[in-house]
């Protein structure tokens, strides 16, 4: 089975779409796939489909989801080919062995099949350890693998309850921590110039995002370009303050002064400007994404 979550919903087996048009069924099939191959408990799907309380006749309803589902399985199934690998494999590979009763639950068992969150995970954790070791190289290698991946927002165009809400915003908050240590590593390649015009995308699409403005500014910095990293540091002053009334943290108000002084200490043409160390990519972590201070 081939499950894509990281842009709209897509499961195939053998090739053939499961993913049901219907949005009931839909979300189940997403809340499944969250959990693949783990028993979802009958609780949990129940709340997610009805967060305001189950109606009456609701156990009824979700079994009548269930099998739809299979219904969309056994599809495919039959438009496998003929020859299966291994014997008595196609005895084992049907609907009610794919989308499992267990008690209590449901388990939607992918048979080992292509998970992009998995293979995201898998990447980026193999980005996050080249970078402790210092591998600027394959950490941004790495990473941009797992960045790759992504095709658009997680579960796009299903209707999440709470527990898809949940998934969303830990894949989001993943994606963006992924993203913050991508643009570390190429900044500690000296990248700066290549980044300046995606980080200015970055920003403006994550207007409170602490680690890409900090980022932003250093490239902007190293580029020579003081008063506009200037201007990124008093637009996210504005977002935070507007959003949350907050103003932005200690380390960011460090890095706008720092800049403040560069620009105001005459440099000959032929000097590079020095980033003070605490903001240099291959001397800190930036703090994580989404956080503030």
């Amino acid at each position: 089975m081939d499950v894509r979550i990281l842009g709209g919903l897509s499961v195939r087996e053998h090739g053939v779409s499961i993913t049901p048009t219907a949005a009931a069924p839909r979300q189940l099939l997403a809340l499944l796939t969250a959990s693949a191959d783990q028993v979802v408990p009958v609780t949990v799907l129940t709340e997610e489909l009805w967060p305001s309380g189950a109606p009456r006749g609701a156990r009824a309803e979700l079994q009548a989801h269930i099998t739809e589902l299979r219904a969309l399985i056994a599809g495919a199934l039959r438009g496998a080919p003929s020859a299966e690998p291994g014997p008595g494999w196609s005895d084992r590979r049907t609907a009610d062995a794919i989308l499992v009763s267990q008690p209590g639950g449901y388990r939607l068992d992918t048979g080992g099949g292509t998970n992009d969150v998995r293979q995201f995970e898998r990447a980026a954790g193999a980005g996050y350890r080249a970078m402790e070791a210092g591998d600027l190289d394959r950490a941004a290698l790495r990473l941009g693998e797992a960045l790759a991946l992504w095709r658009g927002e997680p579960y796009a165009g299903v209707a999440a309850g709470p527990r898809l809400r949940r998934e969303v915003e830990r894949l989001e908050t993943s994606r963006l921590s992924v993203l913050d240590q991508w643009v570390e590593a190429q900044l500690g390649l000296g990248r700066h110039v290549e980044l300046v015009p995606e980080l200015s995308g970055l920003v403006a699409r994550y207007r409170t995002n602490e680690p890409l403005h900090a980022h932003y500014m250093v490239a902007l910095l190293r580029c020579g370009q003081h008063d506009e990293a200037l201007t990124v540091y008093e637009r996210l002053r504005v977002a935070l303050k507007g959003e949350s009334g907050m103003e932005p943290s200690a380390r960011l108000r460090r890095l706008q002064r720092s800049v403040l002084a560069v620009r105001n200490t005459e440099v000959r043409p032929f000097y590079a400007p020095r980033i003070p160390a605490q903001f240099s990519p291959t001397r800190a972590r930036l703090v994580p994404a989404g956080s503030v201070g």
